[in-house]
């Protein structure tokens, strides 16, 4: 099926598959497969014993990740991790794969509790790379390699045995700099009202935001109706990355991460209707105003979020960051703002070597 290239899921569990095809502009000139970066979750899979010890915790990596098209018929997608703190061999495990046709990808997790038999206890840097065999063609190639930081916490369990019993994560610092910007069809018109959506990540519970859209300092998106506030922008958490375990009450924001998308149902790219649809004249169009935008965001009653952005010609977002980088997905590319210290503390400096799994950014700079 069809569908935009939007981030579907919610929690990354072992046991989750999902599988989706779409067709993003942005990758239908390649011949070859390639990794949408921004689409790669890694996360850990905490198991309550080691080698058939209960008193000690252990864990497992799991991964999520989608693979722009063509993927041949006969196709194995599969992904290696090495030990922690160095290259030595650790596990490696198949992921389910489709074929996929060019234009169009393919979502797929794996991991985590399939090859919890493999557990260790030792956290530190990970190397992992995804590839792909087709032993019909006789060929093995790697089409992503990354790196990630373990490390562990103590859970909310008590008792004299408790010292072992540690909850993994994966250290996700990295994404809270990052933002994105895109479109995607309006609900009932489809890409004739193309709808303006903002993203970013927060370390903790995403709940209770408030989202604010402004340009050239005037806010924009909010259309009233008898007192009343109609077609309202919303938020909401698309994916969490967080631990199978619950951690210490102790630890900042219980080793949890979010992807909140933000989207804007009165803010469109354009009105490509002929003669619009009747509500057009209440609707902020991006293409007759280019220029600056500021996204402000209030969690829990308080300013967490500050994006600025440009809108060119036609309603146009690109900044070119995207492209260079070879993101692998048509969404934009923004430095993000971190407000306040809801977010406890945090490396503010992880994604100059982290973002993308060791794959950093050029061309780009946090606030």
């Amino acid at each position: 099926m069809r569908n935009n290239p939007r981030f579907v899921s919610a929690v990354i569990l072992s046991t989750l598959l999902i599988v989706v095809l779409a067709y993003p502009a942005s990758t239908t000139g390649q011949d070859q497969p390639t990794i949408a970066k921004n689409y790669v979750q890694v996360s850990a899979w905490t198991r309550n014993s080691f080698k058939e010890n209960y008193d000690v915790w252990s864990w497992a990596p799991m991964i999520e990740f989608r693979v722009n098209g063509p993927i041949p018929s006969g196709s194995q997608l599969f992904v290696e991790f090495t030990q922690p703190g160095g290259n030595a061999p650790w596990v490696s495990f198949d992921c389910e794969t489709g074929e996929t046709e060019k234009g169009y990808w393919w979502k797929t997790s794996c991991g985590g509790r399939e090859v919890e038999d493999k557990s260790i206890t030792a956290v530190g840097v990970v190397g992992f790379a995804i590839k792909m065999r087709n032993e019909l063609a006789g060929t093995n190639s790697t089409i992503f390699t990354g790196k990630f930081k373990s490390a562990k916490t103590l859970s909310n369990e008590y008792g004299p045995k408790a010292a072992q019993k540690f909850v993994y994560y994966v250290d996700q610092d990295w994404n809270l700099p990052i933002g994105y910007v895109f479109y995607t069809p309006d609900s009932v018109y489809g890409w004739q009202y193309p709808v303006f959506n903002i993203a970013f990540w927060v370390r903790g519970d995403a709940v209770h935001f408030e989202p604010h859209l402004f340009f050239q300092g005037k806010e924009i998106g909010r259309i009233f109706d008898s007192g009343i506030q109609v077609g309202a922008a919303s938020c909401d958490g698309r994916i969490e990355i967080l631990t199978t375990h619950s951690v210490n009450d102790k630890f900042p924001q219980k080793a949890k991460w979010s992807l909140v998308e933000c989207d804007f149902p009165t803010v469109k790219q354009w009105d490509k209707t002929q003669g619009g649809q009747g509500n057009a004249n209440e609707m902020f169009m991006m293409a007759s105003n280019p220029g600056d935008y500021e996204f402000k965001l209030l969690w829990n009653n308080r300013l967490a979020r500050s994006i600025k952005f440009s809108v060119g010609a036609e309603g146009r977002l690109d900044n070119g960051i995207g492209a260079s980088n070879k993101l692998g997905d048509s969404r934009v590319i923004v430095p993000v703002s971190i407000i306040g210290d809801q977010e406890g503390p945090w490396d503010k400096t992880a994604w100059k070597t982290d973002a993308f799994y060791g794959n950093p950014l050029t061309g780009f700079a946090a606030p």
